[in-house]
């Protein structure tokens, strides 16, 4: 394997005036010895996990097609999951249409200013219980979604575009909106579209030696 060329990252200060804020300090302060910077990846990775990124900027211009949609669908339809449960689903929401007029008012601020730009937006949901129970469909709802967003995230890639995952939005008033059945719950969003910048060279991520360790260290 190849080394990556590796800097130490300096944390900065962070403002703690909300709870969030916080807990992000927190997690910031907890990974500040073990997150690098790098700039070199082992050249065995594949393309797609080494030139992916999250983009923050899309072309407004470009809409995606439903036949696009589907094959991103297909993607993390034949995600692995425990048991074959496959306790996920999605509501896409396509720019210019009426599901995107639906979804794009419950982004916080800090989303409204880039998600709307990006062709589709994906609310992600896993199946974590079953309706009028106290019985779990999966316990590893969350988890299995994560993977087949993951197979979705790469298949788009593949396909030119590039993924933003995030949680900026009014859950509360989002399910409300989107009223999935009970024993369903949102996750998370994802903003689908053609970048308009490449990633930075520069990527921070924790070592493989902190994968390996940092359960047993004293961080």
């Amino acid at each position: 394997m190849v080394p990556a060329c590796q800097v130490p990252v300096t944390v900065g200060p962070v403002q703690t005036n909300t709870p969030r804020r916080r807990e992000y300090a927190v997690r910031r302060k907890i990974h500040a010895t073990t997150v690098v910077r790098t700039t070199v990846t082992d050249p065995a990775l594949h393309p797609l996990l080494s030139s992916r990124f999250s983009p923050l900027q899309f072309d407004p211009a470009y809409l995606i097609d439903e036949r696009r949609v589907e094959l991103l669908l297909e993607a993390a339809r034949w995600a692995p999951s425990a048991g074959n449960s496959q306790p996920w689903a999605f509501f896409t929401a396509r720019r210019e249409t009426t599901a995107h007029e639906r979804v794009v008012p419950y982004l916080a601020r800090s989303s409204a200013r880039w998600a709307p730009q990006a062709s589709l937006l994906v609310v992600a949901m896993a199946h974590r219980s079953i309706a009028d129970t106290d019985w779990s469909y999966s316990e590893f709802a969350d988890y299995d979604l994560g993977q087949a967003v993951a197979h979705l995230t790469f298949q788009a890639h593949a396909m030119g575009f590039a993924c933003r995952q995030f949680r900026a939005f009014d859950l509360d008033a989002l399910t409300s909106e989107l009223h999935p059945a009970p024993g369903w719950e949102i996750v998370s969003m994802v903003a689908v579209g053609r970048p308009t910048a490449t990633g930075s060279p520069e990527r921070e991520r924790r070592s493989i030696t902190d994968l390996r360790t940092a359960p047993w260290s004293n961080s």
